[in-house]
């Protein structure tokens, strides 16, 4: 169990340092993740598990649930062409159950946050940041998602935020590789006649 200091250790600010600089404009954009990636490539969703299982202290401490109670989890890899770019990991109470409880039961391999956002009934609270490292719960399973080829990361930049819908709160936390970056160098834009084009970040 995630201990007090350790979640207190989320950040509603993201600071620019030079182990964050790159990443900043990822972490930062409250919109929606799926469409950003799926506007750079081909966007995936692969469901790694889904099930009742016991969320994090921390979590369960947001999510208003009791400590030992289970929960809705549901952990994703997200990749754009082929590349793993983001490991995603949800929580969602068991009760009350509502619209959200019937999406994540048959959402398969489709992205949660797009559906949320395709409805203008849904709000996202604060953004929270943090830097997770082996002493963090999800590192170890979001650090084998997004290992490069041998290399895996000693930390990784992580992000997460409630979202509400109907009466239902759910928790997304979404840890990004550092490879996403390379995302930005090829970005597709419309050129003046309207057709699709290609330009390379600076």
């Amino acid at each position: 169990m995630i201990s007090a200091a350790d979640a207190a250790s989320w950040r509603s600010r993201l600071l620019r340092c030079p182990e964050s600089a790159s990443l900043l404009p990822w972490l930062a954009d409250r919109g929606s993740l799926t469409a950003r990636i799926q506007a750079r490539g081909c966007f995936a969703v692969h469901v790694l598990r889904q099930g009742i299982a016991c969320p994090n202290g921390d979590e369960a401490s947001i999510l208003g649930i009791e400590p030992g109670a289970s929960a809705w989890v549901r952990e994703v890899m997200l990749s754009c062409d082929g590349r793993i770019v983001v490991f995603a990991h949800t929580v969602l109470p068991c009760v009350p159950r509502g619209p959200v409880t019937v999406w994540l039961a048959r959402l398969g391999n489709r992205s949660l946050g797009a559906m949320l956002f395709a409805h203008p009934g849904f709000a996202r609270g604060p953004m929270h940041f943090r830097r997770l490292n082996r002493r963090h719960p999800l590192f170890t399973s979001a650090a084998n998602v997004l290992a490069d080829g041998d290399q895996s990361p000693r930390t990784l930049w992580a992000r997460r935020s409630l979202f509400a819908f109907a009466g239902q709160s759910v928790l997304v936390t979404e840890v990004f590789s550092p490879r996403v970056v390379e995302l930005d160098r090829s970005v597709i834009v419309r050129g003046r006649a309207g057709w699709p084009g290609f330009v390379r970040a600076e």
